[in-house]
């Protein structure tokens, strides 16, 4: 496995970003994996890394750059500056992020941009929908106990998946406060009704954060299979 680090140098600030590619020549697809609310931390990295192991060129970036270069909650404790941080993030922010970091990956020759796929959890679960609606070369995107799937907002996930070259897959706990049913119902619905192909999955006994193994949420099973749907739709739709 080969890790780089690069600080991509935006137009609001200086994005850290990491990447995570088997030890070959490539080109292996590129796949966007974009932190949760607690911040950049190991947890995020490692799971990156292990995707990247199926024959990826994984990337994942410090979205709160344009606030601060480190962050994480589970070291400083402060849930208030966690919610003001994710609150300065919008969709279009995390769109002109990801398509900075696709520039950044075209210029290496281990990373194949023409076919890409991304993972959010928690906060960034909307973000990779607005991805898959924004960039072309999305054709895979996965949101793990997403939050914010479908509001009363114009940049609602709900509302732009009509016209995406995507497969869209919503991984959803049964328990969750975030993602409380009526909205992930809203958002299956019009996912349904839309030209995208994709569908949403409910995982039974578990709560928001499931899938992260050093959460108290965690639930091995239903974290090992959502590894397990992310493989499969990425294998459907990145491989040549």
């Amino acid at each position: 496995m080969i890790q780089d680090y690069v600080d991509l140098e935006m137009a609001e600030g200086t994005m850290p970003t990491w990447t995570f590619r088997p030890d070959g020549d490539g080109p292996y697809p590129v796949v966007l994996f974009l932190m949760d609310a607690p911040g950049m931390r190991d947890e995020i990295r490692h799971m990156a890394s292990r995707l990247a192991t199926a024959g990826y060129y994984v990337m994942t970036s410090q979205l709160y750059y344009r606030d601060v270069q480190e962050y994480n909650v589970f070291e400083t404790g402060d849930r208030d500056r966690m919610f003001e941080l994710m609150s300065n993030l919008s969709n279009a922010m995390v769109v002109d992020d990801a398509k900075t970091m696709l520039a950044h990956a075209a210029k290496d020759a281990a990373a194949d941009t023409s076919r890409v796929g991304t993972a959010g959890y928690c906060m960034s679960g909307p973000f990779t929908i607005m991805l898959a609606a924004g960039i072309d070369e999305v054709v895979a995107a996965a949101s793990i106990h997403g939050v914010r799937l479908a509001v009363d907002e114009d940049d609602s996930p709900h509302k732009h998946l009509n016209g995406t070259n995507a497969e869209i897959y919503v991984a959803c706990a049964e328990t969750d406060s975030y993602a409380p049913p009526e909205v992930v119902a809203e958002f299956e619905a019009a996912l349904e009704a839309s030209d995208s192909r994709g569908r949403v999955e409910w995982f039974p006994g578990t709560e928001h954060g499931f899938a992260y193994a050093e959460r108290p949420q965690y639930v091995r099973e239903a974290s090992e299979t959502h590894w397990e749907r992310l493989h499969d739709l990425f294998d459907r739709n990145l491989r040549r």
